[in-house]
């Protein structure tokens, strides 16, 4: 039993459950695929919280990270260093930053499965149970089935109460419930079908297969309109090193170009896989994203405010800074409008301080030899220590063991 279980079964069972018991309780698979979808976006909200603070992160530090490329342009080694202590400064990570944007895609995959299998997870059948189904209905209206066996459970759902007779002779475990299969219609649209391209090949031109034609063509307008609302609020966060918004350099970072092309790639990609799948899928993409898209301006809005009280500090040091470096380019002003020649004195302190001494051993001097011509004292001068090397300022440039008389002695 353990070996049977896989990974996916952590996403499935749950959330079948829950598509099942919303079928129940609405007793119509649209209403229960549009609630499903609301609260599929619901339970995925811790996760769309750290991915939308991430994302966030990441473009307010734009403008900077693109000063560093400028700064270190044929420096690869430092660009990374400078790159990795600003990562390290605003607290984002640089290898974990768009894991919370793939988490949601990763369970996508089971959902899908939830939904194109309705058997399994709506009559609650096992999948022997489901397969028999499909066997059995398939056998007796092969013509009704498609190509695709990934959708069989969608197809043979719909068609178990045609052939409840013959399902009932061959696998009599089926209860009244499961007989009465599932009713895809929805608003007169049947969401268990795929809707059809090609209008010119359409066998009438009703609501239903206009109806069934436009739900893709919502879901791929759905998306454009979240990825272009997700851009626009990612933009108003964009600011420089002093917190102040900076839209030019938002338009320009590779985060933006990179968005630009997702914003038409997705949409692409959704309308095309949309006219391959059962409406359904569709109908739960067009809610889902206009769930997001309603919960991304939500969460842009309680996030700008923290960002915005952290550029005002920003702004604060940056002005601070700002007047530091005004003050003193005004001495420095006052320092040359006094000094216009730029003629500077030698202000070392070691010779500031040997100035200082000989000033007060002159004074001392000249007070003793006046002392001296007042009493008729014979006044005698100390004779200059003379240094080894003979220059004043560099007394010891010969050496400290330097003696001119070394070898007098072996003249003598």
């Amino acid at each position: 039993m353990f070996l049977a279980f896989k990974l996916s079964n952590l996403v499935t069972i749950p959330f079948g459950w829950l598509m099942g018991l919303l079928y129940t309780f609405t007793n119509s698979y649209g209403l229960a695929m549009i609630l499903f979808a609301v609260l599929v976006q619901f339970v995925l909200l811790p996760m769309t919280m750290k991915s939308k603070k991430s994302m966030m992160k990441m473009s307010r530090m734009q403008p900077r990270l693109m000063e560093i490329q400028k700064r270190y342009p044929d420096d690869q080694l430092k660009q990374s260093e400078a790159m990795r202590e600003l990562y390290k400064q605003e607290g984002v990570s640089m290898t974990g930053g768009c894991l919370w944007s793939f988490i949601p895609l990763l369970i996508l995959f089971p959902l899908f499965t939830v939904i194109r299998e309705p058997i399994t997870y709506i009559l609650m059948q096992p999948q022997e149970v489901a397969q028999q189904i499909i066997d059995v209905i398939k056998t007796a209206a092969p013509d009704r089935f498609t190509n695709n066996i990934y959708y069989d459970q969608v197809v043979a759902a719909q068609l178990i109460p045609e052939f409840a007779e013959q399902l009932k002779a061959a696998i009599p475990s089926l209860t009244a419930e499961t007989l009465a299969g599932v009713n895809f219609t929805f608003l007169g649209l049947n969401l268990g079908a795929i809707p059809q391209f090609n209008i010119f090949g359409w066998s009438a031109y009703d609501v239903a297969h206009i109806g069934l034609f436009v739900i893709p063509l919502l879901s791929t307008g759905s998306q454009v309109l979240q990825m272009w609302i997700m851009q626009k609020m990612n933009d108003s966060v964009v600011t420089n090193e002093k917190g102040v918004q900076d839209e030019e350099m938002a338009k320009q970072s590779q985060a933006a170009q990179t968005n630009k092309m997702m914003m038409w790639f997705m949409p692409f990609m959704n309308l095309w896989i949309g006219f391959t799948v059962p409406a359904a899928l569709s109908l739960y993409w067009m809610v889902g994203g206009l769930v997001r898209t309603a919960q991304d301006v939500v969460l842009t809005k309680r996030y700008r405010k923290i960002y915005d009280a952290e550029d005002a500090i920003r702004l604060q040091k940056a002005m601070e800074q700002d007047r530091i470096e005004a003050e003193k380019e005004r001495i420095r002003a006052e320092r040359r409008a006094a000094n216009p020649d730029g003629i500077t004195t030698n202000t070392s302190k070691k010779k500031l301080q040997k100035a200082e001494k000989e000033k007060e051993a002159a004074s001392r001097a000249a007070a003793a030899k006046e002392y001296a011509a007042k009493k008729g004292i014979i006044f005698e001068e100390e004779e200059e220590e003379k240094t080894m090397s003979g220059v004043a300022e560099r007394p010891y440039c010969k050496g400290r063991a330097y003696d001119p008389n070394r070898y007098s002695n072996l003249e003598e």
